[in-house]
């Protein structure tokens, strides 16, 4: 598997917007600024985001976006699989039959169901919440404050 631009931009302007977050809509030019990321390409992440709930937006020049639910609650898992599709690192479905008897099937139990579910408890497991304040922490910054 690997995450595509999309993919790692779209974690990267999300754990911007969660340390970045006073309470008000920050603005999307802000956000591609910081993070040094194309305004454009930033929208048509931010609106996949949008779609799946992920993120809230308000048109006009007061606009933007903020987080649609309290950051302990998104995971890496949520904005992956939106931006990404499906995680698994071997799609089994490509593989096609096999015997019980072969190398194949036994690779799909022994490894691949494996590491496809080590990819899955981590990106899972780290919220949205923790990147951020790691992130703050990483600075040497106090936490930062979430307005929902």
């Amino acid at each position: 598997m690997k995450i595509s631009t999309k993919g790692r931009y779209g974690i990267r302007a999300m754990v911007d917007l969660a340390v970045h977050f006073t309470g008000e809509h920050e603005a999307l030019g802000n956000i591609a600024q910081r993070q040094g990321i194309s305004n454009n390409y930033l929208e048509q992440v931010f609106s996949t985001l949008r779609k799946a709930g992920l993120v809230k937006s308000i048109k006009g020049s007061q606009g933007g976006y903020l987080l649609a639910k309290d950051p302990k609650e998104i995971t890496a898992k949520m904005i992956l699989e939106v931006l990404e599709g499906d995680l698994s690192v071997v799609d089994e479905k490509k593989e096609g039959a096999a015997s019980t008897e072969s190398i194949q099937y036994y690779l799909k139990g022994q490894l691949w169901e494996k590491i496809n579910n080590s990819v899955q408890k981590v990106v899972e497991d780290i919220t949205l919440d923790e990147l951020a304040k790691g992130y703050s922490e990483y600075l040497g910054n106090p936490e930062p404050m979430y307005y929902i």
